[in-house]
């Protein structure tokens, strides 16, 4: 499509040059000469070439619009793609309003200037250099006069788009502050109302979209000087052209020029002018899009820093888990998050996690299925460094129920799947008890297929982790994380859930991120962070009596004297 769009172009342009000198000729030797016959051929000879014509225009237009849409999807499939490889670093570079305009405006912008390249870009030249030629071999001292309006006419135009431009690369910038303003309006649509913060939301989009239309409204005023002024060159031509012409064939009883010819020369010149009014359009075109292929490409470039190693380990022995002196960073060279964490832990132990806000508990987990890479040290899982694992293998043995749990439009059945899309109706509802969530979900009249909205707004907090565990064991998995995913759910059914992981899930490990007491209570040995490094381990008893961090939490839980929010922001 891409190459048959500018064969048709051209066809179109020789067709648009023949018709003038037919025309020519029927004025001369036929009208002029009253001769009939050569009316008819010559006219007839004009119909095959317009007809002609219109098909190389519409088999161009056709052929053009084939080329750019499948360049769009190639693009979006291209960037979707990458994006899902993309590590958690990666992610890290990029707001998700970003990515949506990327996918969107700019992925617009450039199929837009693909089309206009492949059809303008190839019509206008080729018309502009076809007219000058016909015109220079009918007559050369008119065709000075487009010459001259050719070279004022570009500078002119030139001088516009350089300006215009300027605003439409800042335009289009702005794209990603007008959408990160409605995608947070209307993903925190209840916190908005709930704060009744409507008209404050209202007056930032006002705002986002003000500036988009400033700077738009800019370089469309600019670009408004294209048509007054390609109207003032167009019939100041004409005027010329006619103006001297009828001289010419006065003076020279036609012998110089024709009439026919005359006309002929009135056509080239809205031939040559309006190829430059194309031209000019699709270098601004062009150049609006460059700004939105640059950010394309950065996407498209993005290389995840996560790599399968040459002959990566095919399986995942127990959960057995050992981090030696791990240090994370989230920046190359940024300040360590954590700190020379050593832990040696056992297959199917349960490891309870505590630390205040920012003491780097998600960091730590994110370290096992290889979200993150360590920046120093190792992590080893089943006596087998992290780095060594084929990454798809790695995260098939680990389970991770992240802090904000997240649940996709479709039915509950097809949200537990997502664990194991082989999984039978017998082995979710298993799952389902595990995490006590057959409880809620017997209650709904469509049971498994009741449907969810997308977030799992139309279901409970407490139930949404439920099913956000069960969806997890369904992986059957070597290694469990829990990230704070029991905090909606009442200490009863808590205890519940922990006590069924003792019982059907004895030889997985199970890593328990909390800021309760009671949900790691239990736990074989706790882990107490502090800034990105350790605090204490061992078993919940000897943390009692050791650990001055633990005995605050329990205290102020058992005794009712706060959260540990709120006693770490004492400290």
């Amino acid at each position: 499509m891409s190459v048959l769009t500018p064969i048709c172009m051209v066809g179109e342009v020789v067709m648009e040059m023949i018709v003038p000198r037919l025309m020519s000729s029927i004025i001369d030797d036929g009208v002029t000469a009253g001769d009939l016959h050569h009316i008819y051929v010559v006219g007839g000879w004009m119909i095959v070439a317009a007809i002609v014509g219109l098909f190389f225009g519409v088999m161009g237009a056709v052929f053009g619009s084939h080329a750019a849409t499948g360049y769009a999807r190639n693009l979006r499939r291209s960037m979707y793609r990458n994006i899902q490889t993309f590590s958690f670093a990666s992610i890290d570079k990029y707001s998700t309003a970003g990515l949506v305009t990327r996918m969107t405006t700019d992925v617009t912008n450039i199929q837009n200037a693909y089309q206009m390249i492949l059809r303008m870009f190839v019509r206008a030249p080729a018309s502009l250099i076809c007219a000058m030629v016909m015109s220079f071999l009918i007559c050369p001292e008119l065709a000075m006069v487009y010459l001259v309006a050719v070279i004022l006419l570009g500078g002119c135009l030139i001088f516009i788009m350089t300006h215009a431009v300027r605003y439409f690369g800042e335009a289009f910038r702005k794209y990603d502050d007008l959408n990160e303003s409605v995608q947070e309006n209307v993903s925190a649509i209840r916190v908005v109302k709930a704060y009744v913060r409507e008209a404050f939301e209202s007056e930032k989009f006002k705002k986002a979209s003000g500036n988009v239309q400033r700077l738009l409204l800019r370089a469309e005023l600019i670009l408004s000087g294209n048509a007054p002024l390609m109207q003032i060159t167009v019939y100041s031509c004409i005027l010329l052209i006619s103006w001297l012409g009828a001289r010419m064939i006065v003076s020279s009883g036609g012998t110089q020029l024709t009439t026919g010819e005359l006309m002929s020369m009135l056509t080239y010149c809205m031939n040559i002018l309006m190829s430059l009014m194309m031209l000019s359009m699709v270098f601004v075109m062009v150049t609006m899009s460059a700004a939105s292929a640059r950010r394309v490409a950065e996407v498209l470039d993005e290389k995840t820093d996560l790599h399968n190693p040459e002959n990566p380990v095919m399986e995942v022995k127990d959960g057995s888990v050992r981090f030696d002196h791990a240090c994370f960073s989230y920046k190359k060279g940024g300040e360590q998050v954590l700190s020379d964490i050593n832990l040696d832990i056992k297959s199917g132990e349960t490891i309870g996690i505590l630390g205040g806000t920012g003491s780097a508990k998600t960091s730590l987990v994110q370290l096992l299925p290889r979200l993150y890479d360590v920046t120093a040290g190792s992590v080893s899982i089943g006596g087998v460094d992290v780095r060594k694992y084929d990454i798809e293998t790695l995260r098939n043995s680990v389970a991770m129920v992240l802090q904000k749990n997240e649940l996709f439009s479709g039915s509950i059945a097809e949200n537990l799947r997502w664990g194991n899309k082989d999984a039978t109706d017998e082995e979710l509802k298993a799952a389902c008890q595990q995490a006590c969530a057959d409880e809620f979900i017997d209650r709904f009249p469509d049971g498994y297929n009741t449907h969810i909205e997308q977030g799992g707004t139309n279901v409970s907090g407490g139930q949404k982790q439920r099913l956000c565990i069960a969806r997890a064991l369904l992986k059957k998995p070597k290694i469990l994380i829990l990230d704070d995913s029991t905090s909606a759910v009442d200490t009863a059914t808590d205890a519940k859930i922990r006590k069924s992981f003792a019982e059907k899930i004895p030889g997985t490990t199970v890593f328990i991120i909390a800021q309760r007491i009671s949900s790691v209570e239990n736990a074989d040995h706790v882990l107490v962070l502090d800034n990105g490094k350790i605090s204490g381990f061992g078993t919940p008893e000897e943390m009692l009596r050791t650990n001055a961090i633990y005995q605050e939490v329990y205290n102020s839980q058992t005794k009712g004297g706060g959260d540990f929010d709120e006693k770490g922001g004492e400290e």
